[in-house]
């Protein structure tokens, strides 16, 4: 039999289609093109929840998650009249007009176009300057154990109440941990990476030898980085219930504090996750009841300057930073030197 051309979905009172949905996308168990966007349906709330009016940039696998993907910041030309954006502006100072969901319809949308995992930037477009979310990301090194990651994440969740925030954690879809925080859009980009810096650092000294601040690879040995330039201009992470590039289509999926302690990530798939959506729902629903305030970490980086703590490297692509150290890594820094 020809596979279908297309399949037409009613999602949030749009006509969402879905074309080659026999496309095979996760090949461990042969999920297809469709199977991703009525995962979508699925677990729609809480995919929403995630990139609700945020720019939020196409990355797409049109022959499946095991191949090379693409981005596309700017949303194409052709496109259904519903579908709505918001502009950016880059480090760079150039600008696009990205993907604004406001609807379950433009996640479905964004998934015929390949988007297995949805990747918004950290603000809303009533004011695409300043963030409204702290972003923790925990990337474990070459062989560093999955419990070592949690044991991470339990010390931001440490830290984070210290200084009276309240963080939601959830899988990365990978080997890490991601957690996120609602704070009040009162700051800029430049104090949120600034107050991540400085949360990383306090979960360093806690942790010496397990936890990192350190943008070098090399000075990272075993160790769990905290990737405190997520939260720069521009950077994207997964968002809540994205489903990321392996054969078995793992979910980036929000789970309790208790339960990321003693999860299995490989459990949490495309074809499991829509089933504890509908039994247990979504953990982080709360996590726009209350916006915190960034100040009390602002007033942890504070203290680190007075220490003589300075600004660590930014990713390659911004500008050069006042009082950001040499943009090369130590090594080379060192042999340029002799």
């Amino acid at each position: 039999m020809a596979a279908s051309p297309f399949v037409e979905l009613d999602v949030s009172g749009h006509t969402v289609k879905v074309t080659n949905p026999d496309k095979v996308f996760f090949p461990a168990r042969g999920e297809t093109k469709l199977d991703l966007a009525q995962y979508f349906v699925a677990v729609g709330e809480g995919a929403l929840r995630g990139v609700r009016e945020r720019p939020t940039v196409l990355k797409r696998y049109p022959n499946g998650a095991t191949e090379e993907p693409f981005f596309q910041k700017r949303v194409p030309p052709h496109r259904p009249e519903w579908i709505e954006t918001v502009r950016v502006t880059f480090p760079s100072g150039r600008h696009a007009d990205e993907l604004c969901p406001v609807d379950v319809a433009h996640v479905v949308w964004a998934a015929n176009l390949g988007c297995i995992d949805l990747n918004p930037w950290a603000v809303r477009r009533a004011d695409v300057d300043h963030p409204d979310e702290l972003r923790v990301d925990l990337d474990p090194q070459p062989g560093v154990a999955y419990s070592e990651v949690q044991a991470v994440a339990a010390t931001i969740r440490e830290v984070l109440e210290e200084h009276e925030l309240v963080g939601y954690p959830k899988t990365s879809g990978s080997r890490g941990i991601h957690v996120n925080v609602r704070v009040e859009p009162r700051w800029d980009f430049l104090e949120m990476r600034r107050a991540a810096l400085a949360l990383a650092r306090e979960v360093e000294r806690r942790m010496p030898g397990r936890a990192t601040s350190k943008w070098w690879k090399e000075e990272r040995g075993d160790t769990v980085f905290i990737d405190y330039n997520q939260n720069a201009r521009d950077r994207t992470v997964a968002s809540a219930y994205s489903v990321r590039a392996n054969a078995e289509g793992r979910v980036s999926c929000p789970l309790t504090w208790d339960e990321i302690m003693e999860a299995d990530p490989g459990d949490l798939t495309i074809a499991t996750v829509p089933a504890r959506f509908a039994a247990v729902g979504d953990p982080s629903a709360a996590i726009d009841d209350v916006a915190f305030s960034l100040q009390p970490l602002l007033d942890l980086a504070a203290r680190d300057e007075r220490d003589g703590l300075g600004d660590e490297a930014w990713p390659p692509n911004f500008p050069k930073a006042v009082g950001e150290p040499k943009r090369v890594a130590p090594s080379r820094a060192k042999k340029k030197a002799g």
